[in-house]
């Protein structure tokens, strides 16, 4: 008898217990893993980061309204009432690239221990929590590895050991951990449109002596990248991906690929675009920033960006998904409305072909 399931089985982000990527940093004074938190955090301005640590206040008396106090600079201070929930914080902490958290207070998926003598006993009590430790920060530097430690893990004498005021090299290894789970990049060529100005489907035309969706995906995968065809339809063909969020146009064939796979950056790529090559293919991927939601292209004489030549981190599924909860599905709203990286081209090479007329002129040109 087969096992009745509940809920339909959806691909998850693969997240740390309240972030994507996240190290608790225990084993001393609140305050001297707050300061090295900040320390670290400057030599690391380059992505986002988070501290979640806990309140040490006393009698503290539950908010009833909830503040929010906005710099124009765009610093911003919340008050707010909120229990812990690792569900609301993977929410909360979705856009940050990386989380540090006060191991004193809360457990995290990796670990930093800091050795303090006058805590070695605060240490034992939590040795449950040291499952994946990836350094140690001798608070001086005659400091002993405990010998329960030694007993318990016999391996770390060999993981990374640092004295406190080592900023650089604790930074670096924080920038490893960071760099080993940025997201690999998968391309999605978009074929599943109408076509209605075109009369026919405009990923069959020909510029180039074979269909422009042939085309686009030689593009992305010259370049490495696994890729597939956005559809419309429902499909069994392995290559493509249908589309599960229905009659949403490109924005529902991007939430369509995260949630097949959303633990990957996806390189949209639309198919009326003939005069793409190779270099600005290359050129998005080299200015790839991983830290932003997205990495798009823009004409120079262009307002906005265009969302169908660019690089969706996963980070931008979440925000997609509120998008779409307020009523919109334009993943330029999304785009113009996000902390993007932008690379600035001439318009002529993004030009849209969306009419019989140009669609002739186009390939005359090309």
């Amino acid at each position: 008898m087969n096992k009745h399931q509940k809920h339909s089985h959806l691909n998850r982000r693969n997240n740390d217990f309240f972030a994507t990527n996240e190290i608790a940093i225990l084993g001393t004074k609140c305050d001297v893993i707050s300061e090295l938190i900040h320390k670290v955090s400057v030599k690391l301005s380059q992505y986002k980061l988070g501290y979640f640590d806990a309140s040490h206040a006393k009698d503290v008396i539950p908010s009833t309204l909830s503040e929010f106090t906005f710099h124009h600079e765009g610093n911003v201070q919340i008050s707010s009432f909120q229990k812990v929930n690792s569900y609301q914080q993977r929410l909360d902490f979705a856009q940050f690239d990386f989380l540090f958290i006060n191991g004193n207070h809360f457990e995290g998926t990796k670990q930093i221990l800091i050795l303090d003598q006058e805590k070695e006993a605060s240490v034992l009590k939590r040795i449950s929590q040291l499952t994946d430790i990836q350094g140690v920060i001798k608070l001086k530097k005659e400091t002993p590895i405990f010998p329960f430690l030694i007993e318990k893990f016999p391996e770390i004498k060999n993981i990374p050991c640092f004295s406190i005021d080592e900023i650089d090299k604790i930074s670096s290894l924080i920038h490893q951990i960071i760099q080993q789970k940025t997201a690999k990049i998968k391309g999605l060529i978009l074929i599943g449109g109408k076509s209605k100005r075109m009369g026919t489907n405009k990923s069959l035309l020909e510029f180039h002596g074979k269909p422009q969706k042939d085309v686009a995906k030689d593009l992305l995968q010259n370049n490495h990248l696994e890729t597939y065809f956005s559809v419309a339809n429902s499909s069994e063909n392995e290559s493509e991906i249908s589309d599960t969020f229905l009659n949403l146009g490109p924005f529902g064939g991007i939430c369509s690929a995260f949630q097949k796979d959303p633990n990957s950056a996806w390189f949209v790529l639309a198919t009326d675009l003939p005069f793409i090559d190779d270099t600005l293919i290359k050129l998005l991927l080299e200015k790839r920033n991983s830290s932003k939601v997205a990495t798009a292209i823009k004409g120079k004489n262009k307002e906005f960006v265009e969302p169908l030549i660019t690089i969706y981190e996963p980070k931008a599924y979440p925000i997609l998904l509120q998008y779409l909860a307020q009523g919109y599905s334009c993943p330029r709203k999304m785009l113009i409305n996000s902390d993007v990286e932008i690379v600035e081209i001439e318009d002529d090479l993004i030009r849209n072909i969306n009419t019989p007329e140009e669609f002739e002129a186009a390939k005359k040109e090309i």
